[in-house]
């Protein structure tokens, strides 16, 4: 990726961090967006640079177009194009489905929907003649059930959508549009969830965890950085799930502890 000019939203902590920090590592120079985290993120742009790359730290609100518009006349300015855009950012207020308000879906869509629609249309624009990338960044309960997820999962399962529809428009362009799907993730986002929604959240996946351990924000990052490369120029329009196999299993997994009825044999 020597060379290459990536744009990751969120990129102060968590798996937008994760993912900023490898694209340097490979060579990219990176442009980290954050809202509200500066001191975060400046010190992944600090890190960034300490690896030889270029790096620029851009505040904004996605709620605004004019904000969105704003990072990438930053990236435009500093770079002078852009080759990877990874629509990491999001947010939502976690409610039960009948106590969802008209403001809850209003920012929650804009920030994870809307934005996205406005981002890949300026990235694109940034990308003409470099065959660029672009990765959204979903999660697993777009069609598996988390208690007072129903808002952030229905706004994430348009983005696997749009990730779909924008990969065919954009592949005659020479742009690469493909997504990830994280299972639960270690994250200052999944102990919050876990404490207000879900307590024994992160207890419960690592039993349901065929791998054995809870996804790491690095897991994720590697499976991006690998969408980004020239070796997944042949993948286009998919969404994949990162989640050490919490998925996959079904009633009978993990194997109860419990005697067998009388008369069978374990």
């Amino acid at each position: 990726m020597a060379g290459k000019v990536a744009l990751v939203t969120g990129a102060s902590r968590g798996i937008g961090r994760a993912t900023a920090l490898l694209l340097a590592e490979r060579g990219a120079d990176v442009a980290v967006h954050y809202k509200t985290s500066e001191a975060q993120a400046r010190q992944v742009a600090e890190k960034i640079a300490a690896m030889g790359r270029r790096a620029v730290a851009i505040q904004a609100d996605l709620e605004r177009p004019d904000d969105v518009r704003h990072i990438f006349q930053v990236v435009g300015e500093t770079f002078g194009g852009l080759d990877i855009f990874v629509a990491n950012a999001a947010s939502t207020a976690f409610r039960p489905f009948v106590d969802l308000k008209p403001h809850h879906l209003a920012r929650t869509y804009q920030i994870t929907v809307f934005s996205f629609v406005q981002a890949a249309q300026e990235a694109m624009r940034l990308m003409a003649g470099r065959r660029g990338r672009i990765v959204t960044v979903s999660s697993f309960p777009t069609n598996r059930y988390l208690p007072d997820y129903s808002l952030l999962a229905s706004a994430k399962a348009a983005l696997e959508s749009l990730t779909t529809y924008l990969a065919v428009e954009a592949a005659p362009l020479g742009i690469t549009v493909n997504g990830v799907s994280p299972g639960v993730v270690v994250t200052d986002s999944a102990d919050v969830y876990e404490a207000r929604q879900h307590p024994g959240l992160l207890e419960t996946a690592l039993r349901y965890t065929p791998k054995g351990r809870l996804g790491q924000p690095e897991d994720v990052a590697r499976v991006i950085a690998f969408l980004c490369s020239d070796d997944a120029e042949w993948i286009v329009g998919q969404t994949i799930i990162v989640d050490g196999g919490l998925t996959l299993p079904g009633p009978y997994y993990p194997k109860p502890e419990v005697p067998p009825p009388e008369g069978r044999h374990a």
